[in-house]
């Protein structure tokens, strides 16, 4: 465990946070160090990471409340937990937040053709049944950005790629379109944020939730460098999978690796690490930086 364990009961594990019951209204979340790779955690963690992914993730949920209800509270995490020296060292990598209730989806947009959009289109010419124009290239800039949602799998299982219809039945059409519109809406603000920046956010998930009264909520993290693929704009290149901010150096590194991508995970070697801890903090120095 890289972060001391807070006096309260665990009502979930997922692949990076661990989620805490505070009472039947409030949850603490807090960001581990572990890092999943194809869905499946990897035995190593990445030093200081769980910090690095609330500082950027509350940052950025900052900046969309004219679009959308986030779940982050303000109470004081030292009278939460009843210990002063605990809240200390939990805050930095940690969000006290409603309970909500999940949707059983993730909400995916991309701006470019990258990773498993990549290996669709080249499959389908499509991407979760968004039709493309044919002859893109990888890392292609995309007419416009495409709304591609997936299932949420459990820890060592694989997420699945679904159309818009299918998402419909899950959640129903007009909370499927309401999702949709607000993903695209944040992309394209924090795509131009990050534009002026020298990042491209090339793309990236979100998750929601529902409270008693059906309003929508934007939950867990966002635009981060584990729920986002982030590159360098002075390094893409059409035809390439562009060198990146995020964990898509440690995917890269993995696929030259014989592993059926399944659990338990390889261990990686300290300097893949060691970059991997300064890609996330250079991603974190740029986004955040005045």
């Amino acid at each position: 465990m890289s972060y001391p364990l807070p006096p309260l009961e665990r009502v979930h594990q997922g692949k990076v946070r661990d989620i805490y019951r505070v009472d039947d209204d409030q949850l603490l979340i807090v960001a581990s160090d572990r890092l999943s790779a194809f869905d499946v955690v990897l035995p190593d963690a990445i030093p200081g990471k769980g910090e690095i992914l609330s500082r950027i993730s509350k940052f950025w949920f900052a900046q969309f409340g004219d679009l959308v209800r986030n779940h982050l509270l303000d109470d004081d995490l030292a009278d939460v937990l009843g210990d002063a020296a605990l809240a200390q060292a939990l805050a930095p990598r940690s969000m006290l937040v409603r309970a909500l209730k999940p949707l059983p989806v993730e909400a995916i947009v991309r701006g470019y053709l990258a990773g498993s959009g990549w290996k669709d289109y080249r499959a389908t010419g499509a991407v979760s049944g968004v039709e493309l124009p044919e002859g893109l290239e990888q890392a292609a800039r995309l007419p416009e950005p495409v709304f591609t949602p997936s299932t949420k799998a459990a820890v060592g299982d694989h997420d699945e790629n679904i159309d818009f219809d299918r998402m419909q039945e899950l959640i129903g059409p007009e909370l499927a379109v309401q999702v949709r519109d607000i993903s695209l809406a944040i992309y394209l603000r924090a795509g131009a944020y990050a534009r002026e920046r020298g990042i491209i956010i090339a793309d990236t998930k979100f998750e929601f939730g529902t409270d008693a009264d059906g309003h929508l909520y934007l939950i867990d993290e966002v635009l981060t460098p584990d729920s986002s693929r982030f590159w360098p704009e002075e390094s893409w290149r059409l035809g390439i999978s562009p060198p990146s901010f995020d964990k898509q150096f440690v995917r890269d590194y993995l696929e030259t690796l014989d592993w059926n991508k399944t659990a338990p995970g390889p261990a990686l070697p300290l300097e893949i690490i060691d970059q991997t801890v300064a890609r996330y903090r250079e991603a974190e120095r740029i986004l955040l930086s005045e």
